[in-house]
Order: C-alpha cells, then structure tokens, then sequence
C-alpha cells in the first residue's frame, strides 16, 4: 500500500539532507544557513523494502500569517493534512529548543502517527540531545545522521511500527504459510561515497608503533614519535590523499590515538583523558586500524579493543608492526591470520597486513585492505539475492521448534550498510536462538563476501491479519 510522510521541523535541522538521503539524489537545496527550502518538494522515498513518498518542508517558524515565512509556514501545513504520518526533526547537537517545543504541539494536534527523529546525532553531544528529545513526548526519538547514512535501520522500524497497516507484509490466510514472494534480479548497491573524506582511526596498544607508522604512510614527520610508551596523548588527525595503483585519488583524514592499557592499569588522570580521546576517535572513524606489535601479538588487550571497534559498527584491518623484527615471516602470517578468524570470530575474515612503519614496507597493502574493507562496509545487497540465499539456509538448516510450533522465518532484507544491517520477518522469532542467529550471520558474511565488518540483525514479527476474523 502506498503511503506518505512529511518532513517537518523548524529551519536548519537537515529536512533537506534527509530528504535526500531517502529520495536517493540530491534533489533538495541544502546549505549551512536556516531558511533555504521554502515551497513544499515531494519524491519518491525508498527505505529498505518499502517504498513511499516524502514531503521536505520549509522550517517552521513563528511569524505573521501575511509574511513570507507566515506562508511558508501555511505550506507546510498542507504538507502535514496531505501526509499519512510525520518525521518531526529536531537537531540533536543544538538540543530542544522552545521552537521544536511550540511546533511539536503543532504536529500532535494533527492527530497523526509521528515519528521523532534525532537529526545530527554523531558525537557525544548529538548523543546527549536524542535522550533529551524524549521530553517533547512524542514517544522514542530514532537517533540518526543523514549526513552520514547512521540511524536508518531504527528509523525503518519505527515507521514500519508508525504505520503497520501500510507496511505490513502479506501474509496468506494460513500463518504457517508465507505469501509467495517475488524476488526480481535488481543490482546491489553501496552507501559509499567516495567524494567524501575516508576516516580511518589508528588504535592499539602503547607503543605498537601507531605513530611512525602514520609518519611513513603520509611521507613526513607530522607526528612526534619515540622509543618512550605514551608520546601521544591526543587524537590527532591529519588530511593527506592516497592514490591507489588502479585507482583514482582517495582524500583521507587520518587520527593517531594514544595507546590504549588496560582500564585497571590507568591511574594518572591525563592518560585518562587521552583514552577517552582515542575511543571518541574509533565512533567517528569508517574504519579502524587495530596495530598490533608483532613481536606480542594477540595480547588480551587487542582483543578488547578489537571488540569496541566491533560494538561501536566499524570496520576493521588488523596491521601487525614491527614485521622487520619476525624471522619466520610466512609462518607468523599463518599462524595470526588462523588467530584472528578464531579470537575475533564477530569479524571474521578481518584482514591481517604486517607492516613496518620503520622501514616503510607493507603499507600499499595496508592501504589496498583499508579501501576493500571501507567498501565491504558500505555495501548494500538486493533483497532478491539475500531471499534466494535465505530459503536454501532455511531448507537445509531449519530453525527448531518451540513448544511444538516451528519458528518461521518468511523474509530477509538489508535497509542499510556501514555496517551492514539486516531486518529478518516471521513468526515467534523472538524465540529465535542466539545459535541460529550467528548460523545465518557466518552465512551472510561467506555466501556476500562480508569479511573483516560486523553484522547486525534484528527480527521483526509479522502479525496475521485474519487471526482477529477467526476468532470471531
């Protein structure tokens, strides 16, 4: 059923860029300044299976009914009566506002299912303004960046909980059977954009080398580095350009952290702070670079970190330092690469690089794993290939039963990437074990060449529509 959601908001909270990101083009004007978009734009919106259109709306702003922004505002309005549900905006860096407070009893008395988006919410500070936006008592803000594609998998949920009638998924009269599903042969796809900068967090243990080896692979002495642990203390980031062999040039920004010890071993408040810095670093980055030394590899604290990197969602590439330093080289490589995949089995397949950053060798390979993995975390797969992969997982491994009932799982898509995202649809899926999710994430990662990214799923009930009838 085709429905749709107007984007409402006071000015310069990222309507337009939202819009965007769901339409898919940049079809709205977006700028720094409040007050760009002024007329109402429509477009067709796709967000994972479901498709619908989106109104992007002027700001709404206080003012005489007779005044531009007085008719801006009555556009708007027009947009909420024709809308079937609402995204109400709000900045979450700048927190609530009374703007967003007046406007949100605006769209309330509209008596229409809302959708409380938390725009701008990367960060700390985007952080600390979503739990605030619980207090316009619009229910559950989704938290999301539009500008960098973050949040849309929650958002896919709640408008699929705002709407259920308009986004329910067909079910036949048995709930036993599923409706049959078409599955057409559209291409995959990808979030990346590669006109942006690619940020990419070196991390590991103190004096695994982070910093000289940052040094070599932009070309010049940026960072201050000694045989001394703990020389860096904060995040530095530095822009440079990296042209691959068969490839255009690649602008990077690139953020040398301090050394990261185990929690119980920091006591002095300054080596606090500069951990902190370093795990701030790791949410703003794409891609993580976990250096480990090779003459200690794997120590309990790698793990850890490699961890973090993998609940924050970012891609990761394991560069073991020092490689001057190994005599068996091959072995080692061997021996590390069967570690990873058995140590860090929530990123199995993470590419394991050895590097020197003292004599300058391995880092084009290093260089080459961070750009295919970048691309792995971006990557979008169609529904019909994830489906025809599906029923076979299904057929061969079914799920088990619960108190004589089998578990059915009807349907998989992908809304989003970065990292890749999965919504799986049936029935008493919440008795779904932990054992059987991983059986279909370690399926995704292998049968969509997924390696080296974590993979999240949730699971989606879907109701049948008849039962109310039968008990009648």
């Amino acid at each position: 059923m085709h429905f749709t959601v107007a984007i409402i908001g006071r000015p310069n909270v990222g309507k337009s860029t939202l819009f965007n990101r769901l339409v898919g083009k940049k079809l709205a004007l977006v700028d720094d300044r409040p007050g760009v978009t002024r007329d109402r734009r429509e477009g067709d919106a796709h967000l994972g299976d479901l498709d619908f259109s989106i109104i992007d709306t002027a700001g709404l702003e206080q003012s005489d009914p007779d005044s531009l922004t007085g008719r801006m505002r009555a556009q708007t309005e027009a947009a909420i009566a024709s809308a079937d549900a609402i995204f109400f905006v709000i900045d979450a860096r700048a927190g609530i506002t009374p703007t967003d407070r007046h406007f949100a009893d605006l769209v309330r008395r509209a008596d229409k299912p809302i959708v409380l988006i938390a725009n701008k919410a990367e960060g700390k500070l985007g952080e600390s303004g979503a739990y605030e936006a619980f207090s316009l008592g619009l229910g559950d803000p989704v938290a999301l960046s539009a500008e960098h594609g973050d949040g849309f998998g929650e958002l896919y949920a709640a408008l699929r909980e705002a709407l259920p009638e308009q986004t329910e998924l067909p079910a036949d009269e048995d709930d036993e059977a599923a409706a049959p599903l078409v599955l057409g042969d559209e291409e995959d796809g990808s979030e990346l954009d590669p006109t942006k900068p690619l940020r990419i967090a070196v991390v590991g243990r103190p004096n695994a080398g982070k910093s000289t080896l940052i040094n070599r692979i932009i070309g010049e002495d940026r960072l201050l580095t000694g045989p001394e642990a703990g020389v860096t203390r904060d995040s530095i980031s530095v822009d440079f350009a990296w042209t691959p062999r068969n490839g255009p040039e690649r602008k990077m920004k690139l953020f040398d952290t301090a050394g990261l010890r185990r929690k119980a071993s920091i006591q002095d408040k300054l080596e606090k702070l500069a951990a902190g810095d370093a795990l701030r670093a790791v949410k703003f980055a794409e891609v993580v670079v976990l250096l480990l030394d090779a003459t200690i590899p794997f120590e309990k604290q790698d793990l850890t970190i490699a961890d973090l990197v993998e609940r924050e969602g970012r891609a990761l590439v394991i560069g073991v330092n020092k490689w001057d330093l190994v005599e068996d080289p091959q072995k080692l490589l061997r021996d590390l690469r069967e570690k990873a995949d058995r140590l860090l089995p929530q990123v199995r397949g993470a590419a394991v690089v050895p590097v020197s950053g003292l004599e300058g060798t391995g880092i084009d390979k290093l260089m080459q794993a961070i750009l295919r993995t970048h691309e792995t975390w971006n990557k979008r797969i169609s529904t019909g290939r994830i489906n025809r992969w599906l029923e076979g997982a299904v057929e061969q491994t079914p799920p088990p039963a619960v108190s004589g009932r089998r578990i059915k799982i009807r349907y998989m898509t992908q809304p989003k990437a970065r990292p890749p995202y999965f919504v799986i649809f049936g029935n008493q899926l919440d008795h779904l074990p932990v054992s059987y999710e991983r059986f279909l994430i370690n399926g995704l990662r292998e049968t969509f060449e997924l390696p080296g990214v974590p993979i999240r799923i949730s699971k989606r009930t879907t109701s049948n529509p008849y039962e109310k009838r039968k008990r009648g």
